[in-house]
């Protein structure tokens, strides 16, 4: 079943050529301030590599210093926040494919690039042999 788009109307007055009732559409004023108001998002993704016991994530964070920036590990899930005296605002969150050893993990700041070594946590086999009686 085809259904129109809603914003397409060639019998409504007052239309244009292409039959979109002007009053749909956002002015380029009310797009420039809901930009404004958008929260800043990180300007790339983290740069991941991984190999069967680590996962390197480098990130830019071009202005904030080592001590401006906390980094939270959770399981599977590292979360990076720049603290509020920091000059720039940064935050982001990566859900990663295994759990991380946050003990083992470390952290560098090298001209504005972050780099995070997780050391991914080895799992524990449950498995339990029978003895046959």
């Amino acid at each position: 079943m085809f259904f129109a788009p809603a914003a397409f109307n060639r019998h409504l007055n007052g239309s244009n050529r292409y039959g979109y009732a002007p009053s749909l559409f956002l002015n380029t004023r009310s797009l420039d301030r809901w930009f404004d108001d958008a929260p800043a998002l990180p300007s790339q993704r983290a740069r991941v590599q991984s190999d069967d016991t680590s996962i390197t994530l480098s990130i830019d964070v071009p202005g904030l210093a080592k001590d401006q920036l906390t980094i939270a590990i959770e399981a599977d899930v590292v979360r990076i926040e720049s603290k509020a005296d920091a000059p720039r605002s940064f935050k982001a969150a990566y859900q990663l494919a295994s759990e991380i050893d946050a003990a083992s993990s470390q952290a560098t700041l090298e001209n504005g690039v972050l780099t995070l070594k997780l050391v991914k946590v080895v799992p524990v086999s449950k498995e339990t042999v029978l003895a046959i009686s």
